[in-house]
């Protein structure tokens, strides 16, 4: 985790004494339903859980210090944890391996962690739609291949994002629910030593699902599409930050990140404002993308179990969180303060001499019994004129002065095909797609 790029709710869920503390509770838990199937003393867990009630001090430097002689973090702990609670700790972990610990606190991990994300998706969502809604009707102009194609409205590209990012939210739910599992099965997940009620009651306690079959690990493609949907949702904050970043353009200028008093957007330039909020957002997208790769490629474990996937797992898991968190944050910001400019969306509409109309040309002389080809050639080659003189000609003017155009198409008829208001009539029914 790197702290510029953390915020603290989610970074507090990845910290070393969180991790302990749902140690702890996996531990009392299964010790508790021990003691109700008889397998240890009823006093066990209520010796666990009146410490706990102290709200003890988790000494992280005292765990490592004890794992630094064992080489085994879960022995370390449970050794720390017999030493403050005393004789009835010896119960704890009674027919547990250490997966049961480490892979069911990770399923609690992710699980909050994705409830984190997912208000964070619902405020990124709230923020476009505001601006969507603000902008419905705002003409901008669309562009294919990064060139000039037909009018849109900027609302209807804040509206796309939205439909994206509420995909993003189907898809993060679904992963949740996928992830939220727990294993209290034993060596190689026979349950030889620890009956399967156990693991019901820790799953319930602790708000996760039962896994039907661990091989003494949850298997690992339940990782890998938590990982993947976390950088397909990445893919989608970089989507809309490249948007942003070119629009920022000067030579495009149609909107641009807030740029707050004081700000300084050059150690050399005073003049400039840059897009810094977005290009950092696309760095940051890289990143939580490449944490999916590890997270397949931990899916292929030996036989019932190895540990290959372990250290993988303790980078991406805070890792992925915390950063996706913080960049879900930003791209809010950027939504909610971002400049909008429509005259200069108009003008840049404007500014290639009415080129963004060839279509509706083209259709009328198809239908007025000129051939595709021929209306084709004859939209195209006064475009051209257009397009060469870099707008200074217009194209409504040249076609008037067509003779093989108007003999299809009258002035009045040519006129009412440059109506930018055309470009517009089914925005509401989109809207109402989207929005709902």
């Amino acid at each position: 985790m790197v702290p510029r790029y953390a915020r603290p709710e989610m970074t507090a869920l990845w910290e070393a004494e969180a991790k302990y503390r749902i140690w702890f509770e996996i531990e009392a838990h299964a010790t508790e339903k021990l003691g109700e199937l008889g397998v240890v003393p009823d006093s066990a867990a209520r010796a666990l859980w009146d410490w706990w009630a102290t709200d003890p001090k988790i000494d992280v430097e005292a765990i490592d210090a004890i794992e630094a002689v064992t080489k085994h973090d879960v022995i370390a702990f449970l050794t720390w944890v017999a030493e403050n609670v005393g004789d009835e700790a010896r119960f704890m972990h009674q027919g547990m391996t250490s997966s049961d610990v480490l892979d069911t606190t990770l399923a609690v991990q992710l699980a909050r962690s994705a409830d984190i994300l997912l208000a964070d998706l619902d405020d990124l969502l709230s923020a476009i739609k505001r601006r969507a809604e603000e902008h419905k009707y705002t003409p901008s102009i669309g562009r294919s291949h990064g060139i000039h194609a037909e009018p849109v409205t900027f609302g209807l590209k804040l509206a796309q994002a939205y439909a994206e990012f509420d995909r993003c939210k189907t898809r993060l739910i679904a992963a949740r629910e996928e992830i939220a599992t727990c294993a209290i099965s034993g060596a190689v997940g026979t349950f030889a030593n620890i009956d399967p009620a156990v693991e019901r009651h820790v799953a319930d306690k602790l708000g996760l699902s039962v896994e039907p079959v661990s091989t003494q690990v949850i298997p690992r493609d339940r990782h890998a599409m938590f990982f993947s949907t976390l950088a397909v949702i990445a893919g989608s904050i970089e989507r809309l930050a490249v948007e942003v970043r070119h629009l920022q353009r000067t030579e495009v200028l149609e909107a641009e990140e807030y740029f707050s008093p004081g700000q300084k957007g050059s150690s050399a330039m005073p003049h400039k404002r840059n897009p810094i909020l977005t290009e950092n957002l696309t760095g940051q997208a890289r990143m939580i993308r490449a944490y999916a790769l590890p997270a397949l490629e931990n899916v292929a474990l030996w036989h019932e179990r190895d540990i290959s996937h372990s250290s993988v797992e303790r980078f991406i898991g805070p890792d992925a969180c915390v950063t996706l968190d913080f960049a879900l944050a930003r791209l809010t910001g950027v939504v909610d303060k971002l400049l909008i400019y429509p005259d200069r969306m108009q003008a840049n509409m404007d500014r290639m001499g009415g080129l963004i109309h060839s279509q509706r040309v083209l259709l009328a002389l198809t239908q007025n019994g000129v051939s595709r080809e021929d209306a084709y050639r004859l939209v195209q080659r006064n475009a051209m004129k257009v397009w060469e003189s870099d707008g200074q000609l217009k194209l409504l003017d040249l076609l008037k002065q067509d003779d093989e155009v108007t003999a299809a198409l009258s002035e009045a008829q040519l006129e009412e095909k440059f109506d930018l208001e055309y470009h517009f009539k089914h925005v509401d029914t989109i809207f109402a797609r989207v929005f709902g």
